[in-house]
């Protein structure tokens, strides 16, 4: 029998890259990238100029179309692949982002009339603009009883759909009237791709409060948090919510022509990109997490208990891997908060001594950084430089540094700020731990885990447990490609479920990380100092909100 292949294609916060799979053995037979030439629109619109307010994060929906041209093109190239061997087709997405469509799935942004109009672009995840309208949707739902809330911690989010849409309601209301639908972007590529309106079981559970046996809240709930929103799942939020692993489609004529594909490969369901790691990590059991560390970090939790965690971003029945509960928690602000110290607030000196010995500033800092002992710089951070996801769930939230000196040195300041992202990884473990989600082993999988060995180093340390690395180079690559071989099927030469495929198609490597001992000490007392630091600014303390609301209020005042 001819080899038969996958692709999947996985939609970052900065690029667009697509991988190609054997569906026997697995791995990365060849993968390309495609940069979003728009980036993240935070400042102004492109084109107008136009000025966005604070906490704004855009994206450019041509960018995603662009990554289908180019990117799955050029891995047919690469691997040498006819296209008549790939069997199906895995989408994943960063999420929640979300645009505003016409019936045909036009985004409204690329429409003469609304080009202008900063609502009618992508919101990538990282909006945080719609923090009032999350307020309000947790004060509301706490006033009336409604009980949905409990699935994600008590709290919902600014990153959310339903705050993101009652923002455009707020501020654009042509928007929200010209609007056939609002999109997770992932749905929005596979309806671009097959021409089926569906949205992902994944999608839809993690980020519109949707539930396999009850649906969306009721109509009552949306009616009384705004008369204006009442039919919002009827009309806005409208599709048939499908499983992961479902066939969602098939690839279109005018698609096929756009990616160098056949015309009727199976199209599956989309999924959040970090949770197509699960799969393309092999985690799945009960009792399994996938730590999936990048710009953000997500961790996912397997498990057969639905109960209430403190901070969760969600749990979904088979919303990661068929027949388990999966939980959603995570972190906005990782490579991010890593990259902003290395952009933006290292001195002169550091670039020009990475620049003279040839290796990136991260590379610089990492390797001073790793000849410092645990506590040896005298220095705390919180990690909220894009405020905190779980458990806190507060978008208001800001960085910190305790313990600065004028001897403080940039290669100390990384190391705590590294330490800073697996203080607060440790404490939504523990989070799970005390509701009864019991963490057994741990995947890691993103880029992280591959390009910075201290990083990987310090979280076995604080955390006390052995890491596992997926072996794939782009594991939430092959996780979606892994979901096209399901959605393919036994019948084209695919898998009968996501478990099936993902044992088969995904590995991890030999090496792992485990805990020093001498170090989980130390790192045990100063995680103590960490959740000081944690409780006084996130749950009890005003500074950072009252800091930011200055800030709105002059904002505001000089435009």
């Amino acid at each position: 029998m001819e080899k038969r292949y996958v692709i999947g294609i996985d939609f970052g916060t900065e690029s667009g890259r697509v991988v190609i799979a054997d569906v026997e053995q697995g791995g990365e037979l060849a993968s390309h990238a495609t940069l979003y030439r728009h980036g993240t629109i935070v400042e102004k619109l492109p084109g107008s100029g136009k000025a966005l307010g604070q906490d704004w994060a855009l994206q450019h929906p041509d960018d995603y179309r662009e990554v289908l041209k180019q990117s799955v093109r050029e891995v047919l190239r690469i691997s040498g692949v006819r296209p008549e061997q790939v069997i199906g087709i895995g989408v994943d997405f960063t999420s929640c982002t979300i645009l505003p469509v016409d019936a045909k799935g036009q985004p409204l942004c690329v429409q003469e009339r609304y080009r202008n109009e900063p609502h009618a672009y992508v919101k990538l995840w990282k909006h945080h603009a719609a923090q009032e309208e999350a307020n309000r949707i947790n004060e509301w739902a706490k006033e009336s009883g409604e009980t949905f809330l409990a699935r994600y911690g008590g709290k919902s989010s600014s990153e959310w759909m339903v705050a993101k849409v009652w923002q455009v309601l707020n501020e654009a209301p042509e928007i929200y009237q010209a609007a056939y639908r609002f999109v997770e972007a992932g749905d929005w590529i596979v309806q671009q791709l097959t021409g089926n309106w569906v949205r992902s079981n994944c999608s839809a559970g993690y980020k519109a409060f949707w539930h396999k046996q009850d649906g969306y809240p009721p109509r009552q709930f949306f009616k009384q948090l705004d008369p204006r929103l009442e039919d919002l799942t009827d009309t806005k939020l409208a599709g048939d919510v499908l499983p992961l692993g479902t066939r969602a489609g098939e690839l279109s004529a005018e698609a096929a022509q756009l990616t160098g594909l056949c015309p009727g490969t199976a199209v599956a369901v989309a999924t959040i990109d970090a949770h197509a790691g699960v799969a393309g990590s092999g985690a799945v059991r009960s009792g399994q997490m996938v730590m999936a560390m990048g710009t953000s970090l997500c961790l996912l939790v397997l498990s057969h208990n639905e109960v209430s965690v403190e901070g969760v971003s969600g749990v979904v029945e088979d919303g990661m891997i068929t027949g388990l509960y999966g939980y959603e928690a995570g972190q906005p602000a990782v490579g991010d908060l890593f990259g902003w110290y290395c952009d933006q607030a290292v001195p002169g000196y550091v670039q020009e001594a990475a620049a003279k010995e040839g290796v990136s500033v991260h590379t610089w800092l990492e390797q001073r950084a790793a000849e410092l002992k645990p506590g040896q710089h005298g220095l705390m951070a919180v990690d909220w430089w894009n405020g905190n996801r779980s458990v806190l769930e507060d978008a208001d939230l800001s960085g910190l540094i305790v313990g600065l000196t004028l001897q403080t040195k940039p290669p100390e300041i990384y190391r705590a700020l590294l330490e800073s992202t697996a203080f607060g990884t440790r404490k939504i473990m523990e989070a799970f731990e005390e509701a009864g989600v019991h963490v057994n082993e741990i995947f890691a999988c993103g880029g992280l885990p591959k390009r910075n060995r201290l990083f990987m180093q310090i979280y076995a340390d604080v955390t006390g447990r052995e890491i596992k690395i997926a072996a794939a180079a782009e594991t939430t690559a092959l996780g979606a490609a892994i979901h096209g071989a399901v959605a393919a099927g036994t019948e084209r030469g695919g898998y009968p479920d996501l478990a099936a495929a993902a044992i088969q198609m995904a590995k991890v490597r030999e090496e792992t990380f485990r805990p020093i001992p001498e170090n989980v000490a130390v790192y045990d007392d100063l995680y103590r100092q960490y959740i000081r630091l944690h409780d006084v600014f996130g749950r009890g303390g005003l500074v950072m909100k009252e800091l930011k609301r200055i800030k709105r209020k002059l904002s505001n005042h000089s435009e």
